[in-house]
């Protein structure tokens, strides 16, 4: 089992980021990493997601949402089934004096994980993203 994590300080309220984490339609606007989401953010939805790294590797893949918790909790699972598998986590926290912990990980297992070795791009892809969700809320 393999875990990326990242996470990022961002001025504004818990509210205000579900509801910019869950505009999907919209993401194509601000998100460098996570360029398109078709679907919906609730439990047992499937979605389409199509990403790019920042070393250019695109990637299309269709999870199932797993979690929808508002203003707290977003995660979707994805396998190919016996090979590999990931579990996208995006994590709200409440910091304190408006602020939040935006906490953006993924979990992988299955058979292959231990050979995956694209994390180092994919992990700054994450990086790229919570930076850009930032600079939508401050702005």
């Amino acid at each position: 089992m393999k875990e990326i994590y990242t996470e990022i300080e961002i001025v504004a309220n818990a509210r205000r980021v579900w509801e910019v984490l869950v505009d999907f339609a919209k993401y194509e606007e601000w998100n460098p990493f996570i360029r398109q989401v078709r679907g919906e953010p609730r439990e047992g939805a499937k979605l389409e997601i199509h990403l790019t790294t920042p070393a250019g590797t695109k990637r299309t893949y269709e999870p199932k949402v797993t979690r929808v918790e508002p203003e707290k909790e977003l995660r979707w699972f994805g396998k190919v089934p016996g090979f590999l598998s990931g579990e996208h986590i995006f994590t709200i926290e409440d910091a304190g004096n408006g602020r939040v912990k935006f906490i953006h990980r993924e979990v992988f297992g299955g058979l292959l994980s231990s050979f995956f070795k694209d994390t180092d791009d994919v992990k700054a892809g994450f990086e790229e993203m919570n930076r850009a969700l930032k600079a939508r809320l401050e702005a």
